[in-house]
């Protein structure tokens, strides 16, 4: 099964690579390939001061070795060995009416002293940040979503779609990181799935990724816009990064397994504002998505 999806994403990672590129039109991705010296490594692709994406990282990577102790006991296991590869990009674009989106699909193993495995499940999903809220783009994107789970089971888009809410909250903040999407983790074989079937549910996601954004970023990428909404986004941005260190347990595992920092910190924005006590006038669109943001809206 590692075998199997770590050819899965790298595919995934050169059709979505690619597709960005050419709506961007100016900027390509810098490719950089590393190794982890405990074992394995990964193909890291950035780009940067396009025409479309002001900054964002499509990246896969497969690691192995012994599990850390911080980790053994986040897991509740012993002196173990683990094996865990993904895909995890993040997109900031320039123009404030676009969206920047975050996805992520994982894979992990564990392993027992002889090599046996002992435990293995996938994660994953993909969720939408607005600083500019179109209804009809974040219908767009749980719609896609909906039709993803639906060709697998109908109990998955609520479950997963109520999970993203509840995920990717900025508690100390009381509001959401954005309008969401989908997040399952620890997707284990069991009575009514085995592992292929998740694998077919995971890369099924996966594969609707472009369908969910590209629309929405072909739409609004030429729109006009102020100073003021550029300034209301990178304020927005500050959010954003508020939740990945502080919150975001994929960041917290990458550093706690002496992941490379340079591809774990790829998702913090270029350009970000910290105003203290900022508040947007009444009625206005940027108080529109606050009041979104402080209670999960069902879309679809």
């Amino acid at each position: 099964m590692k075998d199997i999806f770590y050819t899965y994403i790298q595919d995934l990672q050169d059709r979505i690579t690619s597709q960005l590129e050419a709506i961007d039109g100016s900027a390509k991705f810098k490719e950089d390939l590393w190794k982890r010296p405990e074992g394995g490594g990964g193909r890291t692709r950035v780009i940067e001061n396009g025409s479309v994406f002001e900054k964002g990282g499509v990246n896969i990577s497969g690691v192995h070795g012994k599990l850390p102790e911080s980790m053994q006991a986040y897991f509740k296991v012993g002196n173990v060995d683990f094996f865990a590869c993904g895909l995890s990009l993040v997109l900031h674009p320039k123009n404030p009416m676009v969206p920047t989106v975050h996805a992520n699909w994982r894979y992990f193993e564990m392993y027992d002293a002889s090599g046996t495995i002992i435990d293995q499940w996938f994660g994953g999903g993909q969720d939408l940040t607005p600083y500019y809220l179109f209804d009809e783009d974040a219908v767009h994107f749980h719609q896609t979503c909906k039709t993803a789970c639906d060709k697998h089971d109908t109990t998955f888009y609520p479950t997963y779609k109520k999970r993203c809410d509840t995920y990717f909250h900025n508690a100390h903040r009381n509001e959401g990181r954005g309008i969401g999407g989908l997040f399952f983790d620890y997707c284990k074989a069991n009575d009514s799935m085995s592992m292929e079937q998740w694998y077919a549910f995971v890369s099924e996601v996966g594969n609707s990724f472009l369908e969910a954004y590209v629309p929405i970023v072909e739409k609004r990428k030429d729109l006009a816009y102020t100073a003021a909404h550029r300034d209301w986004q990178e304020i927005r941005r500050g959010r954003y990064v508020e939740f990945n260190l502080v919150h975001d347990k994929g960041t917290l595992f990458g550093l706690k397994t002496n992941g490379r920092i340079e591809s774990i910190l790829m998702s913090l924005p270029p350009h970000v504002q910290w105003v203290y006590d900022h508040q947007p006038e009444p009625n206005s669109p940027e108080a529109r998505l606050l009041d979104v943001l402080k209670t999960p809206k069902d879309w679809v």
